[in-house]
C-alpha cells in the first residue's frame, strides 16, 4: 500500500490522496488502509517515517564513503528526486501525526546524519532539491546531482 500512495502523491500531490483510491490501487479491500493505518495522516506518518530512515541511511552511507559536506548535500538531492513522495511528506507536518514516536525518532537520526555546521548545506539542498522537483529548474541541462554538486560548491571558500 506504501508503493501506491508513493505512486498517488507524485502524480497528485498528498492532498489529492483517499484511502479508497489507494486501497483500489493496491487492490486490496476498501477497509485495508483504514485497518492498516488508521486515516490518511496515519498512512502518511508511516510514509514520514520511512522517508526520514532511508534518508538518514542515504546521507550516513555518502558520509562514511567521502566524510564531505559537499557531497552529503549531494545525497541529499539525490535522495530527494528519487523519492519525491517522501520527499513531499516528510516536511509537511500538517499531513502526518506530528509526535508519532517512530516519526520522531526517525527524524532525529536524520537530522543527527546532516552533521554538526550542515544547516547552510542542507538549506540549500533542500531548496535546490524542491525547486527541481516542482520543475522550475527544467531548463538546466545534466543531472540533478550535477547540477547541485556545482550550487553547494558554493559554500566553499
Amino acid at each position: 500500500m506504501l508503493t501506491a500512495a508513493a505512486e498517488a502523491i507524485v502524480e497528485s500531490g498528498p492532498a489529492a490522496l483517499s484511502l479508497r483510491d489507494l486501497a483500489r490501487r493496491a487492490g486490496v479491500s476498501h477497509a485495508a488502509p483504514t485497518h492498516h493505518f488508521g486515516d490518511k495522516k496515519g498512512l502518511l506518518t508511516v510514509l514520514a517515517t520511512e522517508g526520514f530512515e532511508e534518508l538518514s541511511a542515504a546521507l550516513n552511507a555518502s558520509w562514511e564513503r567521502d566524510g564531505s559536506l559537499l557531497e552529503l548535500g549531494v545525497s541529499y538531492v539525490h535522495f530527494a528526486v528519487t523519492h519525491r513522495a517522501h520527499f513531499e511528506v516528510m516536511f509537511r507536518p500538517d499531513l502526518f501525526h506530528d509526535e508519532d514516536a517512530g516519526l520522531v525518532a526517525a527524524r532525529g537520526e536524520a537530522r543527527g546524519a546532516l552533521k554538526e555546521g550542515g544547516l547552510s548545506g542542507w538549506s540549500i539542498a533542500h531548496g535546490f532539491a524542491t525547486l527541481w522537483n516542482s520543475g522550475a529548474l527544467s531548463h538546466l541541462t545534466g543531472t540533478p546531482e550535477a547540477a547541485a554538486r556545482e550550487v553547494l560548491c558554493q559554500l566553499s571558500p
